[in-house]
């Protein structure tokens, strides 16, 4: 008797754990917004972090340029999906190339602050500072750096490495860089004001210290647009 009592206390406590867990599972699931945001190009590459020669130190971009790609990638403090259904958080930071689900960090869960977002926005532009000083053997003043570094976060390194603008600048064709940039404003074959911005933006920010070229373009200036994802190539 006391065995089938105890196996009845046993089974029920089973149950019992069973019903409240499944009730902690769907207290649990969250559903995470769409947002119609374009996942930055740098996170679409495999993130490796090109080496730079021994002992030469990174540089940082500027806090001017820092503030034109929080301005361009905009913040939000909570996990959303992109449009390709990328889970995403804060100033465009990718957490994973897939839906956001239980399994993103407790961190981003819980939801970050914008100086937190900022930190994040410094680790990820390393991907792209370390591109532009491998890629452009010239030397660059703060704002063209900064202006070159969000142009990569934004379209990726192996599109700048195939791109028409990085062989202007190395050869130092600057009255045709604002054309180039210009160039860069279509995602998904359309044309996009939020990437026509952009693109002026880095262009004031290039030209800060010498002043933006005329707009006549020069003869010869291809003015074909091309899509961030694919590049010139496509």
């Amino acid at each position: 008797m006391k065995r089938y009592l105890t196996a009845i206390i046993i089974t029920t406590f089973v149950v019992a754990a069973l019903v409240v867990t499944t009730g902690c599972e769907k207290a649990e699931e969250i559903e995470y917004p769409t947002v119609d945001r374009i996942t930055a190009g740098i996170f679409l590459e495999p993130d490796e972090r090109a080496v730079l020669p021994p002992g030469v130190e990174i540089r940082k971009v500027y806090d001017q340029g820092i503030e034109l790609t929080k301005e361009s990638e905009g913040f939000i403090g909570n996990p959303y999906n992109d449009p390709a259904s990328y889970c995403t958080i804060g100033y465009g930071h990718l957490i994973h190339l897939a839906p956001c689900d239980r399994s993103i960090p407790e961190e981003f869960k819980k939801g970050i602050t914008r100086p937190r977002g900022t930190e994040i926005l410094r680790d990820d532009m390393e991907i792209a500072e370390r591109g532009v000083m491998l890629l452009v053997d010239a030397e660059l003043t703060d704002g063209q750096y900064a202006a070159l570094c969000d142009f990569v976060f934004n379209v990726g390194i192996g599109n700048f490495r195939n791109s028409t603008l990085r062989k202007r600048i190395i050869a130092g064709d600057h009255d045709r860089v604002p054309f180039e940039f210009r160039r860069w404003v279509n995602a998904g074959g359309k044309k996009l004001p939020g990437l026509v911005t952009r693109r002026e933006k880095e262009i004031a920010l290039f030209f800060e210290d010498i002043g933006i070229p005329r707009d006549v373009p020069p003869l010869g200036q291809d003015l074909t647009p091309i899509d961030i994802r694919s590049g010139e190539s496509g």
